[in-house]
């Protein structure tokens, strides 16, 4: 297995240096290699109409924007990768932000939006041969767009350098390697894994939109997955389907989420042959970290020991300083998070216990129960260690004595058993006395909802909303 170039022209030249193009890209209802990709075309031979433009990619599927990115990466001066799940309200906004002047689509939705983009183009279904002469290469800015709940997303700007950084890991490539994920590859989390495989010329099978969780671990187990990526969400998911014993990968990564304990072992014990990991990452510090000891948390020494990232704790919150990190975000509505030093304010906040750090929850996210802070996050990872529980999502519900109170919404495991099939109030009570025994009075939720399932957003993470 070849290692990529430090700093590649472009994907389409970094793939080729890397070999192995026989290699296959799998999506929902297509493949090609990656020789295929390479000597193809989704823009029926239109590339070159955007050489030094900025380019709204909103594909349909992740096939497709993966097989234009390949055609476009280092002929089009900026791309912006407009995730599926992003309301088409934001378009506008994206569009004049990045100063986009052509449109690549197959979604007859977006097309039709009153967006500002004068030029079009199609992106078709399927690779076709092309000889399109690649020219002079230039550095694409590729524009990856934050999953915020509200308001419009943040635009940050990366290279393919600040992003395939991180993608190389000579442990994880091998000629029998199949790399998936449950993220879709136009957020982070999925770029990470996407370019992995690219850059490695490994196999690598894409998740879909259009497929139910089981659906997909059916897919990824029949096209011989090794190596698999998710949220602790993704992971929780998997293993309430029936179909989880349908992959057996040989290594689990998880990320996106504070990794408690409970899934940790949880995954560990469904999957008894495969290394498992979990990292901090995000859109905006990139890859700071893994950890590959079993356990929830980071040593202290991970601070200091990681030639390519420097990293402080400064007022409980963790800071990166990489070149793995964007370089800025679009407009001028959004401050970057970077101090005078460089380092990025993940938001993300820390607590030493017992020699080892581990994450309580973000910054922006706590609740103030009478004057006390509460992260959700906490919260949960207790409820997720009681054995009738599959995964739980803490919330605040308002309060005119404390300003707010502490509420869950919780998926058992399996049906409350009480001998009629009717209420849950059994099951309610034992949770919260679980809870009691754990924590602090004022982090105990005043009420358990026992819901059917949670909402996870195309992120990866639970779609959290205050009662």
């Amino acid at each position: 297995m070849k290692m990529p170039q430090n700093n590649p022209a472009s994907l389409w030249s970094a793939i080729t240096a890397a070999g192995n193009l026989s290699r296959i890209l799998v999506g929902f209802d297509t493949k090609a290699s990656w020789g295929e990709l390479l000597q193809g075309s989704v823009l029926a031979d239109r590339s070159s109409d955007m050489r030094g433009r900025s380019v709204l990619l909103a594909a349909s599927d992740q096939f497709r924007a993966s097989a234009a990115l390949i055609e476009l990466d280092g002929i089009a001066r900026r791309i912006v990768l407009y995730p599926p799940d992003l309301s088409q309200e934001h378009l506008p906004y994206v569009a004049n932000t990045a100063e986009a002047d052509v449109l690549v689509t197959d979604r007859t939705e977006i097309a039709s939006t009153d967006h500002g983009i004068v030029r079009t183009i199609q992106c078709g279904i399927s690779v076709s041969p092309t000889k399109l002469e690649r020219g002079s290469q230039i550095e694409t800015e590729w524009i990856l767009l934050t999953s915020g709940t509200t308001g419009h997303p943040k635009l940050a700007v990366h290279t393919l350098g600040s992003l395939a950084d991180s993608a190389w890991h000579k442990d994880q490539a091998s000629a029998s390697t199949v790399w998936s994920t449950f993220y879709d590859m136009r957020r982070y989390g999925g770029m990470h894994i996407f370019l992995h495989a690219a850059l490695t010329g490994t196999s690598m099978v894409l998740s879909s939109a259009q497929e139910s969780t089981a659906d997909f671990l059916a897919r990824a187990g029949a096209h011989g997955v090794t190596h698999i990526s998710g949220t602790p969400s993704h992971w929780r998911r998997a293993l309430m389907s029936p179909f989880a014993d349908r992959i057996s990968p040989l290594y689990i990564r998880m990320s996106g989420e504070i990794v408690d304990q409970a899934i940790l072992n949880q995954v560990q014990s469904q999957y008894p042959q495969a290394g498992v990991a979990h990292t901090f990452a995000s859109t905006e510090a990139g890859v700071g970290f893994y950890v590959n000891d079993g356990f929830m948390g980071f040593p202290p020494e991970l601070l200091h020991n990681n030639p390519k990232v420097d990293m402080k704790i400064e007022n409980d919150t963790l800071k990166i300083r990489s070149t793995r990190a964007a370089l800025r975000y679009l407009g001028t509505e959004n401050k970057f998070p970077k101090d005078a030093e460089g380092f990025v304010d993940t938001g993300d906040t820390v607590e030493l216990r017992n020699g080892r750090y581990y994450f309580t929850g973000r910054r922006d996210g706590i609740i103030n129960v009478g004057g006390y802070k509460v992260h959700p996050e906490e919260v949960e990872a207790t409820l997720n260690r009681h054995p009738g529980v599959a995964m739980s999502m803490v919330k605040a519900k308002k309060s005119p004595i404390t300003g707010a109170l502490v509420i869950a919404d919780v998926v058992l495991k399996s049906p409350p058993s009480n001998g009629n099939g009717g209420s849950s109030v059994a099951t309610e009570r034992d949770i919260l006395q679980f809870c009691r025994g754990e924590l602090d009075a004022h982090k105990v939720p005043t009420a358990i909802n026992i819901v059917p399932m949670l909402t996870i957003g195309e992120s990866g993470k639970l779609v959290r909303r205050n009662a």
